[in-house]
């Protein structure tokens, strides 16, 4: 079963004036991580704009992805949906797709209790079997946050290797790691500005924001526990969520030259201080950008 270590890269979708999505830099992207020690590629996931894709963009994305990566490095496609037959259709197109795992979130707006959200999981992971499924816990965007106790009975299910956890609270960080200890079972850091306290107690790495720009050193700080490095980019961290993501790792991104596009509506990117805040993190270590 695959192990997910490392500093994966929730990889934004570049588009062209048009808003639409832009596969030859896509595929740019794609190349630009492999070759700065990106460990895996998180395509179509929330700093993908998965939300404000169809379902037929987000087949072509993994396609692409799985395609242009050429198992260079594990591709783990998000597939979530707060419907269930549509989380099960769309991770089964991964699997066929040959992705080498699934990243589903926590079904967002329906609320769900704990034993829906432990049926969710279960029925994907068995509809798509053996295929690797990280579930994806954001409750600041999603609404629900599925508990430690629902966790371990997850992880005990073969093909349910990981969480990716973006709850801040490291008290519940450590104690789905102590719950799950002995299981083949990982725990991603869901925000860049905690990789360093959650490699400390025991997380296998990061899915992360800041990886889009910053690779090589996403990568370094989650193979060395390196906090140097942790802190000399906290800052750049930090002001990459000084409005919803992915608003400011695409200007960060546009800011260096890579030309990625705007966010799509209903995001929508205003010419502010947090934008000055932003560019002046990125003058202060340019030479640090590849």
């Amino acid at each position: 079963m695959l192990n997910l270590q490392g500093s994966g890269v929730a990889l934004i979708t570049p588009f062209d004036k048009k808003n639409n999505i832009n596969y030859n830099k896509l595929e740019e992207l794609i190349e630009f991580h492999i070759k700065n020690n990106t460990d895996f590629i998180v395509p179509c996931g929330t700093t993908g704009e998965s939300s404000s894709l169809s379902n037929s963009e987000k087949k072509k994305i993994i396609n692409f992805t799985v395609k242009a990566t050429k198992k260079r490095v594990p591709v783990v496609a998000g597939t979530g949906s707060n419907n269930t037959k549509i989380a099960i259709a769309m991770s089964k197109y991964a699997k066929i797709a040959g992705a080498d795992a699934v990243l589903v979130v926590t079904p967002y707006y329906n609320k769900t209790n704990q034993e829906g959200l432990y049926i969710h999981y279960q029925k994907i992971a068995k509809a798509i079997y053996p295929l690797p499924l990280v579930i994806y816990n954001v409750p600041s965007r999603t609404g629900v946050d599925i508990s430690v106790e629902t966790i371990l009975k997850l992880s005990k299910i073969e093909n349910i290797i990981a969480i990716k956890e973006a709850n801040p609270s490291l008290e519940k960080i450590c104690n789905i790691i102590l719950a799950t200890k002995g299981q083949d079972f990982s725990v991603l850091s869901g925000n860049d500005n905690l990789i360093l306290p959650i490699l400390s107690v025991g997380g296998k790495g990061v899915i992360s924001v800041a990886a889009n720009i910053l690779p090589n050193q996403m990568h370094n700080i989650c193979q060395n526990n390196d906090k140097n490095l942790f802190y000399k980019y906290l800052d750049i961290m930090n002001n990459l969520f000084l409005d919803v993501n992915p608003i400011m790792i695409k200007e960060a991104m546009n800011y260096l030259g890579f030309d990625v596009g705007k966010v799509r509506l209903p995001l929508y990117t205003p010419k502010n201080e947090k934008l000055i805040k932003l560019y002046k993190s990125i003058d202060n270590i340019r030479g640090d950008f590849i």
